[in-house]
């Protein structure tokens, strides 16, 4: 029997989809290295056990299901009914038996990945709308779901760092999170210099200021930082407070 191939013959979307699945693959295996008891240890989130991280992963592929099949049908189906619905949704799968919370992230991966491989060509320029309101084509999902397994794998803190994230992972998570406090101005002062990747050059409103708040260090510890996940790694700015993000 021959394994059936991406519908898409987009190169670059073919990439993209490969990154998503490594990263799906990463973060299956940080879940099943935890143990069932485990389950309910903390997380790297505030106020969230392990069990809420991956409930919202689970959750989010479903949601992201539901946008490829709105672009694929025409049907509007949103990702979300209510910020409310979505976090009751999460509170809930929080309390489901280990076997029945490792099956909805299991499947729904699963199903999403189907769903994206059958998808046609012309149906991944199709608009969609996210649950923050912002609408996109299709093939934003892609990069919606990948941000989600990779990231989230480090807020099980099981072994995960922002390290092990592809550079290409890392470079995107960072350009989104600085876009969005430059499109909110709410990082006034700040100097961002990413010392293994010059080519991005200083980052923060604050750039080429010397009186600004420098902030240094690799990829992934700028990154790291950036995301709220800590400043413990950087060479430089390590009690600057990141700006808010998403």
């Amino acid at each position: 029997m021959v394994a059936r191939q991406d519908l898409t013959t987009d190169k670059e979307l073919k990439a993209q989809l490969l990154i998503i699945r490594r990263g799906t693959a990463f973060w299956a295996r940080k879940v099943n290295e935890l143990t069932d008891d485990e389950l309910d240890g903390p997380s790297l989130l505030p106020g969230w056990s392990r069990r809420h991280v991956i409930a919202h992963v689970g959750y989010n592929a479903r949601a992201i299901t539901r946008l490829v099949q709105w672009a694929t049908t025409g049907v509007e189906t949103p990702m979300y009914s209510s910020p409310a619905a979505r976090n009751e949704e999460i509170a809930y799968g929080a309390t489901l038996p280990a076997r029945a919370l490792r099956h909805l992230n299991d499947h729904a991966a699963v199903s999403l990945n189907v769903e994206w491989r059958d998808t046609p060509e012309e149906a991944w320029h199709h608009e969609v709308k996210t649950a923050q309101g912002r609408t996109v084509p299709l093939t934003e999902t892609v990069w919606m779901r990948t941000r989600e397994v990779w990231l989230h794998a480090v807020d099980l803190a099981n072994g995960a760092r922002l390290s092990d994230l592809p550079s290409e992972v890392l470079t995107r998570l960072l350009g989104d999170i600085t876009g969005y406090w430059a499109a909110t101005g709410t990082d006034a002062g700040l100097r961002i210099q990413v010392t293994d990747v010059p080519e991005l050059g200083e980052l923060g409103a604050g750039a080429g200021q010397e009186a600004g708040l420098l902030v240094r260090g690799d990829l992934a510890a700028v990154t790291q930082w950036a995301s709220g996940r800590g400043g413990h790694r950087l060479q430089a700015g390590c009690d600057v407070e990141n700006p808010r993000w998403i």
